[in-house]
């Protein structure tokens, strides 16, 4: 089986129903709660989604929505390896480098993000929401 990462811009995408994004979003949201592939995030991206929750929202609705996170996906940790090798990783965004880096050291087949370019140096392959749910229809 399949196990992916879903970049925190992907995570957004669904939670704050950004469109055109949210629609690829939910459907694999959906394709993970199928079993059609596992989903995972980094342990950085429920961090993100309180803080972008909680100053739109409040607290409570921050705290639902970590809930919902982890109940539904599978969390990469982070610890010194994970954050020494994003350190020599050669990308522009530390955060975008402990996500791979989180990736690589749990041992996962892709990256799933809508910013490509942002991960152009990863070391696992990196696929688009619309080039992942292809895949998952073959």
């Amino acid at each position: 089986m399949t196990r992916a990462l879903l970049d925190t811009n992907v995570i957004l995408d669904l939670f704050l129903d950004r469109p055109p994004f949210a629609a690829e979003a939910a459907l694999l949201w959906q394709a993970n709660e199928k079993g059609d592939f596992e989903a995972y995030i980094s342990a950085i991206t429920p961090v993100n989604r309180f803080y972008i929750a909680r100053k739109f929202k409040g607290k409570a609705t921050a705290q639902q929505a970590v809930v919902e996170l982890l109940a539904a996906l599978r969390v990469c940790p982070i610890d010194s390896t994970t954050l020494q090798l994003a350190l020599i990783l050669p990308f522009n965004d530390f955060e975008d480098a402990v996500q791979s880096a989180s990736a690589v050291t749990s041992q996962l087949d892709a990256i799933i993000t809508r910013n490509s370019k942002d991960f152009s140096d990863a070391q696992l392959p990196v696929l688009s929401p619309t080039e992942f749910l292809k895949q998952l229809s073959v």
